[in-house]
């Protein structure tokens, strides 16, 4: 009939091809499921195998200062004994710097070299030593004397490849006399007084000396470093002071590095490099406002915002006419050098870390206790008060003042610092100097420069750590706890030794002293 269709009949095709639909999609949601279930479970297998693992696991309460990088099993610490101050008590692979074995050498560019002068024992000085060497550091110029020169000492720091100890003897002495820093006159008004003037001095001509012997090793970067001292590279692409110099402009000589000061929390350190992570940032790397706004609450009593300097030290290109300007700067014979300071790395300065450190220095002077007889012997206010304290306080009134005056025991004032960015934690020296510990790179050294040597020549591992703080220099026959007090031979150390002289320091002297940061009265030169 016309204008009447019939009805529309599904096709069974197009019935059979809904029916596909469906069952594709049931199967992929299906594999949509499973997918995600499997691969947890075949997670937690490699994980329970231990072929993998969270490195946020690595940073449990237990094991707490391991980070990702270290393969290391957790475990529960207790207090170091004296045996164990450079034992093993753990395996630590680090594949970053291929498992502590330090045979990078060949490819490091660039090439940096450290000096300094030292009486300190290994249990100083190894982890100071490797530790520099795990940031990038070739070859070291150790001048040492007092416990540093010790047989048993400087033949464990001997056997470290690229570590050059130079013995403060009496040609050393006759050389330096002859050298072009004794007549320069930019050093001159620091001579004739004794203790940190003469280890000014002293530090200078050992620096000069250095510099040579860098230009023969085809140093290209240069550090004169004190041992209770440790270079923190920040701001460098990787921790490591390597990249952070090489990433220094061709046209800059000399690079500063801002100091961060310990702030000790308890009384009774004993590893300052592996206990403390408080430090005291430096004015350079604060806002103005910030610095003198709580710098009062900061400094508590004390004579100045640090307890010691705060004028940073330096990194020098080894190039012709480099000269030491002191023991915190480098200068050059030819030219003013071009300088820049670092925004973010600093030097970590371990000062005051132990309560032994009041007597140590004591004994290390033989200055009369009185205000005006510590001004020719020590060129910062604490350092002064605190020989003043050591030479006429009981041992009672010395720790309560050690406790009043270096150790920070306020928590609200710590953590309202923390907040204000003036305290900062620093773990990374600490965790590096822990790994290298429980390695065992510090015993091995030791075992493996003993098993050298006859035994009847050579101290126990224990006896090395532990040596008397009065051993004798075995080749100048000075005792580090005798420094100002023995009648003087006639050469440079003749020279050194106290006078009767009140000078003070010329502030337009061209060698830089060891400066206190920056004080209240400033506040007007910065705003």
């Amino acid at each position: 009939m016309a204008g009447v269709y019939p009805p529309i009949k599904h096709s069974q095709s197009s019935s059979s091809l809904s029916q596909s639909s469906q069952l594709f999609t049931s199967r992929l949601l299906l594999l949509l499921t499973l997918l995600p279930l499997s691969l947890a479970a075949f997670a937690f297998v490699l994980q329970w195998r231990g072929e993998s693992g969270d490195p946020s696991i690595r940073l449990s309460a237990l094991n707490r200062f391991d980070f990702p990088g270290m393969d290391a099993k957790v475990t529960v610490r207790t207090a170091p004994s004296c045996v164990d101050i450079l034992g093993q008590s753990r395996s630590v692979s680090f594949p970053y710097f291929r498992d502590w074995r330090f045979d990078y050498e060949s490819d490091l560019k660039p090439k940096i070299c450290i000096t300094t002068s030292t009486s300190a024992g290994l249990e100083q000085l190894l982890p100071w030593i490797y530790y520099h060497k795990v940031i990038g550091v070739t070859n070291f110029f150790l001048f040492v004397e007092g416990k540093a020169a010790t047989p048993s000492v400087s033949k464990v720091l001997e056997s470290i490849p690229k570590v050059k100890l130079i013995h403060r003897t009496k040609e050393l002495e006759e050389e330096q006399a002859r050298s072009r820093i004794w007549n320069e006159t930019w050093l001159a008004s620091f001579f004739y007084k004794p203790c940190n003037y003469e280890l000014f001095v002293k530090q200078s001509l050992n620096m000069e000396m250095a510099i040579v012997m860098a230009q023969e090793a085809h140093m290209e970067w240069i550090i004169h470093l004190d041992t209770d001292e440790l270079i923190y590279p920040a701001g460098a692409r990787e921790y490591s002071l390597r990249r952070l110099l090489s990433d220094v402009p061709e046209n800059v000589d000399t690079a500063v590095f801002p100091n961060y000061e310990s702030s000790v929390e308890r009384d009774d350190i004993q590893e300052p490099f592996s206990e403390i992570s408080m430090f005291k940032k430096n004015f350079d790397h604060l806002m103005k406002e910030t610095y003198f706004g709580n710098y009062k609450e900061a400094s508590r009593g004390n004579p100045n915002y640090f307890l010691t300097y705060g004028n940073g030290k330096s990194a020098a290109r080894v190039q012709q006419n480099l000269r030491p300007n002191g023991a915190h700067r480098w200068h050059n014979y030819k030219k003013t050098p071009n300088e820049i300071k670092f925004d973010d790395a600093a030097v970590l300065h371990y000062t005051y870390t132990k309560f032994s450190d009041l007597t140590s220095r004591r004994d290390r002077c033989g200055c009369k206790p009185t205000k005006e007889e510590v001004k020719r012997c020590f060129m910062l206010e604490f350092d002064r008060a605190a020989f003043i304290i050591a030479s006429t306080a009981s041992e009672e009134e010395m720790l309560n003042w050690y406790r009043g005056h270096v150790v920070w025991t306020d928590k609200d004032l710590i953590k309202k610092l923390t907040k204000k960015g003036i305290l900062t934690r620093i773990y990374a020296p600490m965790v590096i100097i822990q790994g290298l510990k429980e390695a065992g790179v510090f015993s091995s050294l030791i075992s493996s420069v003993q098993t050298s040597l006859r035994k009847d020549t050579f101290l126990s591992s224990n006896e090395v750590i532990n040596n008397s703080s009065n051993a004798v220099d075995a080749i100048s026959g000075v005792s580090s706890r005798k420094i100002g007090k023995k009648q003087p031979r006639m050469t440079v150390r003749n020279v050194l030794q106290a006078t009767d002289t009140h000078t003070d320091i010329d502030t337009d002297l061209l060698a830089v002293p060891p400066l206190p940061a920056r004080v209240m009265e400033q506040i007007h030169s910065y705003i």
